[in-house]
């Protein structure tokens, strides 16, 4: 049975700026590159006493990073789920597109039954519970509860445990702001499709806050905080400002780059149910988000050099 208590670091003090991936490295006697990534997949490190996964995760002097080449078994190897951190409590994973939160009826895969048959094969007594959702084809970091307690705690004080949640999200068109707000009051009809409206509909308020991080000539990326955590309210409130999600036709782009709905939870930072502790965990910008820009800055120096 998992034991979080079983896997033993190895503390160093980080003495110049660098890489979390070369610093193991050079910890560790010069392991190659691909082992040293594998500790860090395997929930092997911590800074600061925070896992990190990141492998260019920057180190600053007097940081501490904690190594443990121990591995779990056995791995959770699913295309669609991968494991960040998990303790007896809880597990905490990065979703990919295409899967969904929880099972619907007629559709049993999900992340919980994935992370089910994980804790199964691994003889845990217990079955994952879902805490908060991501769409279908939102990809992200999630949380998974392993017990009732720590799963009602998280429920009954959400709004309290979690201090940073946050997205990036690839849209249409150059945002013309660097940074705002967006509020409304959101409401589905009956075909499940989410309105809109700046006055009080009867539905429920909703509130983003936005911060422009790049702009390209037909996209922007967009860093996006939610006040309020409703059905669909960033891709709503992206479609009322004029700059709807790419790849998301049902709130007005068809346009899509990445081949994929371009939202991405990029960051949750909280409050551990039972112990208190702040954990932080972020993925990076994914790479598909990214490329439109590259595509513009090859074409750019193509253009330079003829």
């Amino acid at each position: 049975m998992y034991n979080p208590h079983e896997k033993k670091f190895t503390q160093f003090t980080v003495k110049s700026p660098c890489e979390l991936l070369p610093f193991i490295q050079q910890c560790l006697d010069g392991i190659s590159r691909n082992k040293a990534k594998a500790i860090l997949q395997g929930g092997g490190i911590k800074v600061d006493r925070h896992i990190v996964t990141q492998h260019d995760f920057a180190l600053e002097p007097g940081m501490t990073v904690e190594i443990s080449k121990r591995k779990n078994a056995p791995a959770l190897n699913n295309r669609f789920v991968r494991l960040v951190y998990e303790d007896r409590h809880l597990l905490v994973i990065e979703k990919q597109p295409g899967i969904l939160s929880m099972p619907a009826e007629h559709h049993d895969f999900s992340v919980k039954s994935v992370l089910d048959d994980y804790l199964h094969r691994c003889h845990q007594k217990c079955t994952a519970h879902v805490v908060h959702r991501l769409d279908r084809d939102t990809s992200g970091l999630m949380v998974y509860a392993k017990t009732m307690e720590a799963e009602q705690i998280l429920e009954d004080n959400w709004h309290e445990i979690v201090t940073d949640r946050r997205y990036v999200a690839l849209v249409k068109g150059q945002m013309e702001e660097k940074e705002g707000h967006i509020e409304s009051w959101l409401r589905d009809n009956k075909a499940f499709f989410t309105y809109s409206s700046p006055t009080d509909n009867g539905g429920k308020y909703a509130l983003t806050h936005f911060r422009t991080l790049r702009v390209g000539e037909k996209h922007s990326l967009v860093e996006l905080r939610l006040e309020t955590g409703r059905k669909n309210q960033i891709r709503v409130h992206m479609m009322d400002i004029g700059h709807p999600v790419c790849g998301d036709p049902k709130y007005g782009n068809a346009d899509n780059p990445a081949g994929r709905l371009c939202l991405h939870a990029y960051r949750l930072y909280f409050y551990h149910p039972m112990t208190s502790e702040l954990l932080k965990f972020e993925t990076p910008v994914p790479r598909s988000f990214m490329r439109v820009f590259q595509e513009k800055t090859r074409k750019q120096a193509s253009e330079k050099h003829t």
